[in-house]
């Protein structure tokens, strides 16, 4: 009787646990993250990490890195606007971060942002994020015509908004809640 041969084991690269870590922050906190976890879910065993990864603190700053690369490009792609048309970028922007499309964008970006109330390093990833948003917005308000004083002040309006109503259960409020949706955007960024 010939021996069963074994499935072959999964072999993962160190951008494929970073991938699967940010899911599993998403799905499960900073317990997903745990070394043993990550490995169970991928089915492969705790080498395979020990490979591409020093420690676990190697993992959660290559996933801190990670997350705020992508949000600054996403960040750059949602607040490049033809000059002239800013006010229509600022508009697509509420509209892109306050649909409820991406669930999954919203559970990453809670996920960080718990994690950050607990760490100084996850901590200053999401400041330098935010910090980046606002001023992105800022120049959008500025080349709208805005002064610089008022153009930060709807920066925060503009993300306080997207990022608070992303929190809320609100779709039964009212039939209305589109039109009162694009009332307050029209608000947050007209003149």
């Amino acid at each position: 009787m010939k021996p069963e041969k074994s499935k072959p084991r999964t072999q993962l690269d160190r951008n494929e646990w970073i991938v699967g870590a940010i899911e599993a922050l998403a799905d499960e906190g900073m317990a997903g993250m745990r070394v043993e976890a990550l490995a169970k879910r991928f089915s492969v065993t705790k080498g395979s990490f020990y490979w591409h990864f020093k420690d676990r603190q190697d993992l959660f700053s290559a996933v801190l890195q990670t997350w705020k690369e992508g949000r600054i490009r996403d960040i750059d792609k949602q607040s490049t606007a033809a000059a002239g048309n800013e006010g229509d970028q600022l508009l697509r922007i509420i509209e892109v971060y306050s649909s409820n499309r991406n669930r999954k964008g919203i559970s990453i970006e809670l996920a960080v942002r718990d994690w950050a109330r607990r760490d100084a390093q996850a901590g200053a990833i999401v400041e330098e994020v935010d910090t980046y948003r606002l001023e992105s917005a800022r120049k959008l308000f500025v080349a709208k015509g805005l002064s610089d004083d008022e153009a930060k002040s709807r920066s925060l309006l503009l993300y306080a908004y997207v990022f608070g109503q992303s929190l809320m259960a609100y779709d039964r409020y009212d039939p209305k809640i589109i039109d009162f949706k694009r009332w307050i955007a029209g608000h947050i960024v007209v003149s």
